[in-house]
């Protein structure tokens, strides 16, 4: 009776360790689908009628990895032991994948954060008159060139090596790496962002008391009135500011709150979740705005060139303009569409 009972409990035991990496591998398959619906209904939401830049390019192919890493995983989960190319795939090469993966894109956000602000800021210049053609190709060979000059530091870094080896060793674990750069990118953001609210905090609390919500040709619009200028270029920083501010929260604030929340909480989060799709818009929508503020005194808001966000339509922001039959408005109107 004592043997026997020794054997269940052995049997139970080999049971619960051969079973856990499975359940860890289905939770990593509903991760990656759930992000991947993410990124697509992100994708879907954005206009359609910005100009090409390189974040643009950048969202789209991270979007087609996370695809792949999800083919792999569910081809791998389905055969669960098998070969190919001479190269035997089991369930545990899931967990490594999904490693290499959050090695990669834990080590990609400044090289993406510089490049992008880089790109704005030649546009904003225009110092570079490249066809429409060049200039997607470049933007394409750009993001490939990042992609494998990442993936190459990753797989020959020794320590990188050495830590996957030992999960390779202990394959029931499967820690994964928590970015240090997107941590202090997040951190250096809301920073600005609690700097810029606090310094222009009366200028932001008079534009939201005055904002009003409604339709105008098929978009929902914010409007609040201002006192006109005799040009359109913007000739107060403090002001300018303050507007940048409302656009910009009106659309990411509960984005804005999530990173406050994840920063005083501590909370890490693995690298392979933390780059989406609506992380690098918000970078994005947070670059156009720096790059307007300064270069607030060169703006030309009736300027088609302009950089353009496909969540944050900026241009529309100030420009003051005549909406027939909204409401009877004395005052030149602001309008925000969110």
């Amino acid at each position: 009776m004592t043997a026997l009972s020794s054997e269940n409990c052995s049997f139970q035991y080999q049971l619960r360790q051969t079973s856990q990496p499975l359940d860890v591998n289905c939770l990593l398959f509903l991760i990656i689908l759930g992000k991947i619906l993410l990124n697509i209904l992100t994708l879907g939401m954005r206009r359609k009628n910005t100009c090409q830049n390189f974040m643009e390019y950048f969202c789209i192919s991270l979007a087609f990895i996370d695809l792949l890493l999800l083919v792999n995983i569910s081809i791998i989960l389905y055969f669960r032991d098998f070969v190919l190319l001479s190269i035997r795939f089991t369930k545990y090469h899931i967990c490594l994948f999904t490693q290499i993966i959050s090695f990669t894109y834990g080590f990609v956000h400044y090289p993406v954060f510089l490049i992008a602000c880089i790109d704005y800021c030649l546009n904003f210049s225009k110092t570079t008159k490249l066809s429409f053609k060049c200039q997607k190709l470049f933007y394409f060979f750009t993001v490939i060139l990042i992609w494998i000059s990442v993936l190459a530091y990753v797989l020959g870094d020794p320590a990188i090596y050495q830590s996957l080896k030992a999960q390779n060793a202990y394959s029931h674990h499967c820690p994964f790496y928590v970015s240090i750069q997107s941590y202090w990118l997040s951190f250096f953001m809301v920073m600005i962002l609690f700097v810029a609210f606090i310094t222009s905090w009366e200028e932001v609390t008079t534009l939201v008391q005055a904002v009003r919500i409604t339709s105008y040709m098929n978009e929902t619009i914010l409007y609040f009135p201002f006192s006109s200028h005799s040009s359109y270029t913007v000739r107060s920083k403090k002001i300018f500011l303050s507007k940048l501010i409302v656009c910009f929260l009106s659309t990411w604030l509960p984005l804005v709150l999530l990173q406050v929340i994840i920063l005083l909480l501590k909370v890490q989060v693995p690298a392979y979740i933390e780059m989406n799709v609506p992380w690098l818009y918000f970078v994005n929508s947070f670059l156009i705005a720096t790059v307007y503020w300064f270069n607030c005194y060169k703006v030309n808001l009736r300027d088609i060139g302009l950089p353009l966000d496909p969540f944050v339509n900026w241009r529309c922001c100030f420009i003051p303009l005549t909406i027939p039959n909204l409401e009877q408005i004395e005052k030149p109107i602001s309008i925000m569409i969110c």
